[in-house]
């Protein structure tokens, strides 16, 4: 999967990463380096936070299309 990320430097010199299409997904990095690594990460521990959510029995999934 290929995820787009937000990446800004911060006053104190680091640089901080969102992930629009993943609500509440950030990480941050001294070097892009870092930071490319720490978003690998928390890209992957949200996608298995919602997978899991996805698997209880009284989660019901829904498209909608606008």
């Amino acid at each position: 999967m290929i995820f787009k990320v937000i990446v800004e430097e911060d006053e104190s010199g680091y640089y901080v990463g969102e992930v629009p299409a993943l609500p509440g997904c950030f990480s941050q990095g001294k070097t892009i380096d870092e930071l490319k690594k720490n978003i690998g990460e928390a890209i992957e521990g949200w996608l298995e936070v919602m997978n899991d959510k996805a698997k209880k029995e009284n989660a019901q999934m829904i498209e909608i299309s606008l």
